[in-house]
Formats: structure tokens, C-alpha cells, sequence
């Protein structure tokens, strides 16, 4: 006769766990056959595009539209199996990777821990390879400009890829996210124009709300920052992926200056003249040529260059050509 000890462990293993098993069993398949929609993939990746942007200059409605192309809104293969949302391959990468036929079979293509990564990376790729480096010329609201650039530097073989690009861009007004917040009285706001047949909503209205770290400013075209209470150059150089020589060379300060709150720091390299429609500044008590230089967005061997024969200390009231 069967042992009751041995008769119970049989009828746990034979009956309850097998209904167990295909419970969990069809649980996970209902996960993973529940696609994201287009809605679903732009929500939930907004934020992190506007980021980029903000910190790169990448069209936060190019990211987004890249993302939902090239990775089906999240519901390719690369994506769910190696967070890879737009489809970068491996080319000298020396992290995990994936194999997935695509123009041949079975290519390389980079993996990622999350999909946050893939975006930083994707920033990244496009920062640091030279075929792309003239689409950083274009302003943030030329999203037909940097998409039709992206077809001609080859990033997709699709004839019809910068096309794509921005009828999605267009038929998900993902245009508004490109919107830099207003900037301080004085200098350049940088806001997208909507597509033809397709109004901005009124300056007021709540299009989206989003949570950044910082706001990225521009003045006379230059992305900035204001510095906050703890920063360095060297914490800044790290945080926008920057060498420390890079961001002080864009500020004209040596590579030791300290950092005062409220300070301004460029994040690119300022620009040759002054802003159009600003030809003179008159300067103020206590002002300095790198303050001027600061305030343009002015190179100051240019500013200086403008106005020869200018003591090094400026005196109130010296009128200054800035362009």
C-alpha cells in the first residue's frame, strides 16, 4: 500500500502544480502579447526625449519619432528583448549584443540594460559621429530638416525613411514638444511652427507637463544653463557628457575657475557675433568683457577683436559694437 505521505507529495506534484504552472504560464503570455500602442509608446517616453533634447539638440519629436519607427512603439523584437529602440547595430560597441536579420541576416545590433540607455546612447551616436554633425547647425524646431538629414547620412536605407519621419511627427504633434521654454526678456525664444493646416495651441494653454532636471536656455542661437548651488565645471563637463577643457573653453575662463550660483554656462561654443538686431551694448558699472561675452553669447576674442583700442577695464557707458 502507498505510503500517505508519499500518496500527497504524488497529487501535489501531478494535480496542483501543473494547474499552477499554466497559470503562470498564461499570465506571462497575456504580458507579453499586450502591445503598446503609438499613444501608449509617446506618453511614456516624452519625458526622457524632451531631455535629450534639451541636453544634445536633437528635435525631441525626432527622438520620439525614430523611437516609435524603429522599434514598432516598443513591440519589435530588439526592443523587448534588448531595449534597443532604434536600432543602432553594433558597429564598434563593446557591450551585449544581438543578433537579428535585418538588411542581411543575422546582424549585430547593440543591447541594452533598459530602454532609458538606448535613448542616451542613440544622443550619443549621433553627437559623436562625423556624418551627422551638420544637423547640429539646425535649430530644434527643423525637425523636416534634421529628418530629411538623417535619410541623406544614411542612418536608414528606406527611400521613404525621412518621409515617415515626419508624417508621424505630424499626425502626433509631436512638433510641440520641440518648444524650448521661454526664455529671459532680451533674448531668443526658440518655438516651433506648427505644420501647415495645424495650430500651436495658445501660449497658455497646458500642452504637456514634464519634469527635467534643469532648463536648458538659449541666447543668439547657444544652449546655456544657469548654474545651481554645488555645481562645477567639472560636475557640469560630466553631467552633458563633456570633456572639463571643452566647457570652459566655451566660457572663456581657465580650466581652474570656480563657479558662483546663477552663473551662466554655455554647453557649446559661443557664437562669432552678437544677436541680429542688437549692433551696440553700452556697458555698466562693475561690467567686464567676459560679462559682455557672457550676456551675447560672444566669443570674447571676437567681442574684443570688434572693439580695438578699448581699455582692458571697461568704464560705464563705453558703447560696444557686439556685431
Amino acid at each position: 500500500m502507498l505510503n500517505p505521505c508519499l500518496y500527497k507529495a504524488f497529487c501535489i506534484v501531478f494535480y496542483i502544480l501543473p494547474v499552477n504552472v499554466a497559470f503562470a504560464a498564461g499570465t506571462l503570455s497575456g504580458e507579453r502579447v499586450q502591445e503598446l500602442s503609438r499613444e501608449q509608446y509617446i506618453e511614456r517616453y516624452k519625458e526622457i526625449a524632451v531631455r535629450q533634447m534639451q541636453r544634445y539638440g536633437i528635435p525631441a519629436s525626432i527622438i520620439l519619432a525614430q523611437g516609435c519607427l524603429e522599434s514598432g512603439n516598443g513591440n519589435s523584437r530588439l526592443a523587448v528583448e534588448a531595449n534597443n529602440h532604434f536600432g543602432i547595430k553594433c558597429h564598434d560597441w563593446e557591450g551585449d549584443r544581438i543578433y537579428h536579420d535585418d538588411d542581411a541576416a543575422g546582424e549585430c545590433f547593440r543591447k541594452y540594460h533598459t530602454p532609458e540607455d538606448s535613448y542616451y546612447d542613440h544622443s550619443d551616436f549621433l553627437r559623436t559621429r562625423p556624418r551627422y554633425a551638420h544637423l547640429f547647425e539646425l535649430g530644434t524646431a527643423d525637425y523636416k530638416g534634421w529628418a530629411n538629414g538623417l535619410k541623406e547620412a544614411g542612418y536608414a536605407t528606406n527611400p521613404r525613411y525621412a518621409q515617415l519621419l515626419i508624417d508621424l511627427i505630424e499626425m502626433n504633434r509631436l512638433y510641440l514638444y520641440d518648444s524650448y521654454p521661454h526664455t529671459e526678456a532680451g533674448e531668443e525664444a526658440v518655438v516651433a511652427e506648427a505644420p501647415s493646416g495645424m495650430p500651436l495651441p495658445a501660449k497658455d494653454d497646458d500642452v504637456f507637463t514634464i519634469s527635467v532636471e534643469r532648463r536648458v536656455r538659449i541666447t543668439n542661437g547657444k544652449r546655456y544653463i544657469i548654474a545651481a548651488p554645488g555645481d562645477t565645471y567639472r560636475s557640469l563637463a560630466a553631467e552633458y557628457r563633456l570633456f572639463r577643457g571643452e566647457i570652459t573653453r566655451f566660457n572663456d575662463v581657465p580650466r581652474s575657475a570656480g563657479l558662483a550660483v546663477g552663473e551662466k554656462v554655455y554647453l557649446e561654443r559661443k557664437a562669432k557675433k552678437g544677436p541680429v538686431g542688437t549692433a551696440t551694448w553700452t556697458t555698466r558699472e562693475g561690467e567686464t568683457w567676459h560679462d559682455i561675452s557672457q550676456r551675447f553669447g560672444i566669443r570674447m576674442k571676437n567681442i574684443c577683436a570688434m572693439n580695438p583700442g578699448i581699455e582692458d577695464t571697461l568704464l560705464p557707458g563705453t558703447v560696444l559694437r557686439v556685431r
